[in-house]
Formats: structure tokens, C-alpha cells, sequence
């Protein structure tokens, strides 16, 4: 081990020393979320500000005009080139000489590493919990709609990357912003892209991060029985920081492997409980298309259900938030368009399929109280969400509609949660670091700086409570969104040139598959 990772790691231990007691760990615990708490408020009251006279927050019209812009700007693009994206991930279209680091498979594994996991399984039962079943139809309706956003962010990511002279690329929105604007002849895309970079720090160091080991501690303690979140964050801190440091590189090859198989074997559990059920397959249905159009009693009632459905399905497919272009900027390609074909397939993926079974499992296993005089939702004794069987609510929720059907089912939960947390860590911290060097420029001991402080962020996500954590989770990645689809709206007819040469030139197949 070299002398830097050395003293990164002592200063590691010097910062989680912490106190022995039980009793000072609980009160320590209260300290860090009051603490937290205040600090964040002001910004999150900023973002989630609704709009004069309503309820609706600004951020989520912000988000699905710009997804409705681009799916009639690009003519439902997300449709008529479906079919063509799969033959893509495929590989039929690739070429092995192409400039670039990874294959388009492999680039819509990484990205989808990143965002399958807890806002799938934890962010769609706060969705459902409070937003009732009818959350579950805005979420499909967003998840359809980002497709197109995502299309155009990851077109741009590639179309802007840096490519240097070893093979190695670096992308994402803070090379478009500033090198795609500058080519416009268009002033502030370099204020664009450092505005972008601080809060893709933030959203890594919130969603990419504390919201992953807020939701991994509550899973564990669920089984374990209650101790303090700070020994869950220091105990993860320790492994994130071994692997994101360049050590334990074993650990990362293990959870590529391990990530997609949890990924399925969650799909399929989900699965067989909707299949156990299927007479209530229809009625879940219907409460979900009911729900959405009147609410069914929930808190806010129809615009409510609206909310929680778009704010669960952008913080779970991040379409518009600019995150997945960094990752998928690294495809061996020569056309951008393609790996903006690839990317609109994660939101189907992710929120179309993967959300809405878990809402599915949720509402078939009957967790919701339901009134039996009047057929509608009951509330919970604050009035703030729907009143669950055992008042479980976030990742609890969704364990207990799967332990309802196999009661060893919330072990299979807890490490798929670890899992998925671990994975989106390190995938966030890249972001976030990548965002932190565009920044302060390269070189070893900075990148050690912003390693040790997301490290740190680590055991103050497991320490504090979820309701201060998942609020600045949200505005930290709902920011992100406010610079990047500002600078996509002037961008957009790039990617429109380089939608319809590619159209034209697949149509008259100077666009070949490749023979493998």
C-alpha cells in the first residue's frame, strides 16, 4: 500500500473515532440528523418550492415539460427506434476498431448499476406510501418520458467527450455545457458546467450516497435488531473507501458480477408473487388507474398521487439529471446517436419494469389499509401517508410485501440492499469525483480529498434519520437537473442533426451490421 493510501486511511480512523457507549451513540445520532437538518432545509425549501397557489412543486414541472419537449422534438424517438437500440446493446452495429472503452452492453450495465437499486426497491414504496397506488401510473408515464430526455444526454455526452491519446475517454454534461456551447458560439456554457459539477457533488454525495446507506443500515438493523447507524456507515466507509481508493479491485469485479443477479433474481421473486396472486392482478390495476386519477383518499389526492410518481421516477432513472452521461460518454463508438439509442432503454428498464413490479407486490399483498365502508385509503395518525399493516414505510414496506409471500424473502432483501447500495456508491463517487477534477484539475492527493469526504458523508447517511436524508437526496439530484436540461434545450438541434444523418444513412444501409 503506498504512503498516500496510508495516510488516507489513518486519517479515516481518526475521523470515525466515536464514542463507546450505546447511550452517547444514540444521542450522537440525534445530534447528526438535527444538525443535518438545519444545514440542509433552506436548499431543499428552494427546490421543492411549489408553484404560487399550489402544491405543485416547480422542480417536477421543470423536469416533465422538458421530457415532453424532447419526446415531440425527437417525434416519440423513444418508439420508433426501440426495437433498433436493442439490436445495438446486441452488439449488431458495433465496431471493434471504434474509439472508446467499453461495449454498449457493458455501458448500459454500468449506468443501470447506478440507478437499479434502492429507488426502486425503498423510493417506490415512499412513493406508493404516500402517493397511494396511482403514484405507480405517473411513474410509468415519466419513466416513458425521460426515455427521450436520457436519449438526448447521452448523445451529447459522446458527441463531446474528451478522447485521449492511452484509449481512455472522459464525457458527461460539463464537456458539453462548455465545449458544445463554445462550438454554438453561445456565452456561459463553462459557468453551466461548473454550476453543473458543484451539485453533481452534492447529488453524489446525497443520492449516490447517503440515501444508499440510510436505506442499507435501516434493512440490516430490521434483521439484526436496532444498534447505531454510525457503525453500519463506518463499517461501509471502510469498504467504499478500500475500493475506490484502487485497493480490494477483487471486491468491484465481484459486485459486477454479483449486482445483475440480484438484479434478476429480485425481478423474478416479484414475479412469482404477482403470479401467486393473479386473480388480483386485475384489481391492482385498477386501483393503480383509479388512484391516479382521483387519488383514492391518499394525502393531496390526485396531484398528490402525480408528485410522488414523477419525483420516485426521477430519482430512480435520473433521465434529465445528466449522471448516466458520464458513464455511457465511455462506449466504443463512432456515432453518437448510438448510445443514445442504448440509454432510452434504461428508464423502460428501470422505471417502466422494474418500479412498477415492486408497486405491483405492494399493492397485491394488501400492506395499504384500505377502509372497508368507503373503499378508499386510510391514513396514518399524522395524516402524511397511507396507514401500512405494520406502519412500515421505505425499504420496510417492501420487505414486509415480499416476506407476506416468503417469510425468508427480507433476508434475500437485506443483501440485494447492500448490494445495490455498495454498487451505486461506487458508481456515484465516480460521478462525483469526475464532477470534482473538472473542478480542481487532476492529480492524486485531490482525488484522495474527495474520497475521504465521501467517506465520510457515508457514516452521516447511516446516522441520520431518513426523512432530512432522502429530501436532500432529492433536491441535491433534482439541482443537477435545473443546469443540465437548461443547457439540453440549446443543444437539442445537435442531436436532431445527428438523429436524422443517422436515419437517413441506416435507411439506405451505408449503416451495416457487423458480422462477430
Amino acid at each position: 500500500m503506498n504512503i498516500q493510501n496510508k495516510l488516507g486511511l489513518a486519517a479515516l480512523a481518526t475521523l470515525f473515532a466515536a464514542p463507546a457507549a450505546a447511550q452517547e451513540a444514540v444521542g450522537l445520532d440525534d445530534k447528526i440528523n438535527q444538525a443535518f437538518a438545519d444545514f440542509t432545509g433552506p436548499f431543499v425549501s428552494f427546490i421543492f418550492a411549489p408553484f404560487p397557489g399550489t402544491g405543485f412543486p416547480w422542480i417536477v414541472g421543470w423536469l416533465v415539460i422538458a421530457a415532453t419537449v424532447f419526446t415531440l422534438y425527437f417525434a416519440f424517438v423513444q418508439l420508433r427506434f426501440f426495437s433498433h437500440a436493442i439490436s445495438l446493446v446486441k452488439g449488431d452495429y458495433s465496431d471493434p476498431n471504434d474509439a472508446g472503452e467499453v461495449s454498449h452492453f457493458q455501458a448500459l450495465a454500468t449506468a443501470l448499476s447506478g440507478t437499479v437499486g434502492l429507488g426502486n426497491i425503498a423510493g417506490v414504496a415512499v412513493a406508493v406510501g404516500i402517493g397511494g397506488p396511482g403514484a405507480t401510473f405517473w411513474m410509468i408515464v415519466a419513466g416513458l418520458l425521460g426515455m427521450a430526455s436520457k436519449f438526448t444526454e447521452c448523445t451529447l455526452g459522446v458527441k463531446y467527450r474528451n478522447e485521449y491519446d492511452d484509449g481512455t475517454v472522459s464525457g458527461g454534461p460539463m464537456y458539453y455545457m462548455s465545449k458544445g456551447f463554445n462550438e454554438l458560439g453561445l456565452p456561459g456554457g463553462k459557468i453551466l458546467a461548473v454550476l453543473f459539477s458543484i451539485f453533481c457533488i452534492l447529488g453524489a454525495l446525497g443520492g449516490g450516497n447517503m440515501f444508499q446507506a440510510n436505506q442499507a443500515h435501516q434493512q440490516i438493523a430490521g434483521i439484526t435488531g436496532d444498534y447505531p447507524g454510525w457503525i453500519t456507515g463506518i463499517v461501509f466507509a471502510i469498504i467504499v473507501f478500500l475500493v475506490i481508493v484502487g485497493g480490494l479491485k477483487s471486491i468491484a469485479r465481484v459486485t459486477e458480477k454479483v449486482v445483475p443477479f440480484m438484479g434478476v433474481l429480485y425481478v423474478a421473486a416479484a414475479l412469482v408473487i404477482i403470479l401467486m396472486n393473479a386473480d388480483q392482478i386485475g384489481w391492482a390495476f385498477g386501483q393503480i388507474f383509479a388512484g391516479a386519477f382521483t387519488g383514492l383518499g391518499v394525502a393531496g389526492g390526485m396531484v398528490g398521487a402525480l408528485i410522488q410518481g414523477f419525483r420516485r421516477a426521477a430519482f430512480s432513472n435520473e433521465a434529465g439529471v445528466g449522471s448516466a452521461a458520464i458513464a455511457h460518454s465511455a462506449v466504443r463508438t463512432k456515432e453518437p446517436i448510438t448510445e443514445g439509442f442504448v440509454s432510452l432503454l434504461e428508464p423502460f428498464i428501470d422505471t417502466v419494469v422494474i418500479c412498477t413490479m415492486t408497486a405491483l407486490v405492494i399493492i397485491i399483498t394488501q400492506q395499504l389499509i384500505v377502509d372497508p365502508e368507503t373503499g378508499k385509503y386510510m391514513l396514518n395518525e399524522a395524516g402524511n401517508a397511507i396507514a401500512t399493516v405494520d406502519g412500515n414505510s421505505g425499504v420496510s414496506l417492501t420487505s414486509a410485501a415480499f416476506g407476506s409471500a416468503f417469510s425468508w424473502f427480507p433476508y434475500v432483501l437485506a443483501i440485494a440492499v447492500v448490494l445495490f447500495a455498495f454498487s451505486t456508491m461506487i458508481s456515484w463517487s465516480y460521478y462525483g469525483l469526475k464532477a470534482w477534477t473538472y473542478l480542481f484539475g487532476e492529480g492524486h492527493v485531490k482525488e484522495l480529498v474527495f474520497k475521504i469526504i465521501f467517506c465520510i458523508f457515508v457514516v452521516i447517511g447511516a446516522a441520520a434519520n431518513l426523512g432530512p436524508v432522502i429530501d436532500f437526496s432529492d433536491a441535491a439530484i433534482f439541482a443537477m437537473a435545473v443546469v443540465n436540461v437548461f443547457a439540453l434545450y440549446f443543444l437539442m438541434k445537435v442531436v436532431r442533426q445527428e438523429l436524422v444523418s443517422y436515419a437517413e444513412r441506416l435507411k439506405s444501409g451505408e449503416i451495416r451490421k457487423f458480422e462477430h
